[in-house]
């Protein structure tokens, strides 16, 4: 049995974000199951023999490429709006009690609604640091909530090994022992890592900081995952001063010095936030192809600083976007994050006013720090070789079928026409009219075609009760 084909038609605009950035006017994408079988004018697209089973017409909208959220912890959507005024140290020894109330029931429900709220924000491919795992929990829960909803996922088995009895920030009753995480993320491994081409599901070993794990466990983790085909490595690197700190007192060098120690650089490792880095570590990820997400909102949200992702770029280090925690941000929306990106990294210091002829004292940025189809890029092709896939992140013949829907009559777009592609950064944020993960259309018209999402807030609102009495 051949799979259905699905003619998607009469685009108005379609951005491929492909290797020569091409944006089609008119257009069409011939879709054969999961794959992507042909794109071109709309008018030109078919061939005479050729067996179509769905015309689905798509006037009026602007289509790009699925984004893709390269960190975030999904579980904190439970504890939003907490600790708002607070740095990350204080933040997290704040929350990491609260967290460990968390069941398996929530992490599921936690998990679904993250999901949910991203895939309506136009993200088709998500990977989710869990580090915290009291209680029942398990990795495997959200891997089901990613096949419930139908986004394509990649599931990072965060640990914590080091309490504060051993010189860590998390609590001593946050902590896993280091034997027992080393077999569960074996054990993830050979359940659910999926190496094949439109894999909808892979494993990530992702030890969650220097702060809060051992160096043994570093470079056991970094051991673990290189003796598995595809396995990447994700940590949290350079947050904040604080670690920069912690990192000299406790280990007798930077934070990227450390890592470099653990054997954890290398084109299988990006780090999360890298904001404070000289310019030796640039170069470092630059020629060892570690990559690094930005997550812009949660930067500052908690006043940690703002990345260096311009020089990052020029430098040749890849970096792509993610939302990060669902409590230090507080929401998901992957499209809000790349507009921000662009206007943080423009009032990014470059010269102290005080210094130029006339300076009357503080920093300017400069209006060159992005542009909308580089962010784009990195929500889109730049996420992909962060998690290894050469699969998404562009639309192509033989790529998958991952793509999303903007209709251009939203208020918001009105007067965008010269534009309609930056005006999706530009004039958003705002939820998505389509949305097609794996050949399947997951969203139809703003709404989801089968995930009962009321019914989800309802479960996410009693488990807020039965955990926390709100």
């Amino acid at each position: 049995m051949t799979d259905s084909a699905t003619l998607f038609t009469n685009i108005d605009v379609l951005a491929t974000f492909d290797s020569h950035g091409a944006e089609l006017r008119e257009a069409a994408m011939l879709v054969r199951g999961p794959v992507i079988e042909r794109i071109g004018p709309a008018d030109q697209i078919l061939a005479a023999d050729d067996q179509v089973d769905r015309i689905v017409d798509w006037s009026g909208h602007v289509v790009l490429s699925g984004l893709i959220n390269t960190h975030h912890h999904m579980y904190q959507n439970l504890t939003r709006c907490m600790v708002q005024d607070d740095d990350l140290f204080t933040w997290l020894t704040t929350l990491y009690p609260v967290w460990a109330q968390m069941d398996d029931a929530a992490v599921g429900i936690s998990a679904k609604i993250a999901m949910a709220e991203l895939m309506l924000s136009g993200c088709t491919t998500a990977s989710d640091h869990l580090y915290i795992l009291p209680n029942d929990c398990r990795i495997d829960t959200t891997i089901d909530a990613a096949r419930t909803l139908g986004l394509r996922f990649h599931a990072s088995r965060g640990a914590m090994s080091r309490g504060e009895s051993q010189g860590g920030l998390p609590p001593d009753s946050c902590v896993e022992d280091e034997e027992a995480i080393l077999r569960d993320t074996e054990r993830l491994i050979h359940a659910h890592h999926d190496m094949s081409r439109h894999a909808m599901t892979r494993i990530i070993v992702a030890p969650c900081s220097p702060f809060s794990v051992t160096e043994g466990l570093m470079r056991e983790a970094a051991q673990l995952a290189r003796q598995h085909r595809g396995v990447r490595l994700h940590t949290h690197v350079a947050e904040t001063l604080d670690e920069e700190t912690y990192c000299d007192e406790m280990f007798g060098k930077r934070v990227v010095g450390f890592c470099e120690s653990v054997d954890w650089v290398g084109d299988d490792v990006w780090y999360a936030h890298a904001i404070f880095l000289n310019d030796r570590e640039i170069r470092l990820l630059a020629e060892t192809g570690t990559g690094a997400t930005f997550c812009p909102s949660a930067h500052m949200r908690l006043g940690s600083g703002i990345m260096r992702a311009r020089e990052m770029l020029d430098a040749g280090v890849t970096v792509g976007f993610g939302v990060d925690g669902s409590a230090s941000n507080d929401g998901g929306n992957l499209f809000l994050e790349a507009r921000l990106g662009i206007a943080l990294q423009r009032v990014a210091p470059t010269r102290y006013l005080s210094e130029a002829p006339g300076g009357r004292g503080g920093f300017a940025g400069s209006p060159k720090g992005l542009s909308a189809r580089e962010a784009l890029a990195m929500a889109t092709n730049y996420g992909a070789k962060l998690l290894g896939r050469d699969d998404i992140g562009h639309l192509a013949p033989g790529m998958s079928a991952d793509f999303i829907a903007i209709k251009r009559d939203h208020i918001s777009l009105t007067g965008t026409q010269r534009d309609p592609v930056a005006a999706l950064l530009w004039s958003g944020p705002f939820t998505v009219d389509q949305s097609v993960i794996n050949g399947v259309q997951v969203i139809e018209d703003g709404a989801f075609t089968a995930f009962d999402l009321p019914a989800a807030i309802a479960e996410h609102a009693q488990t807020m009760q039965r955990l926390y009495d709100v």
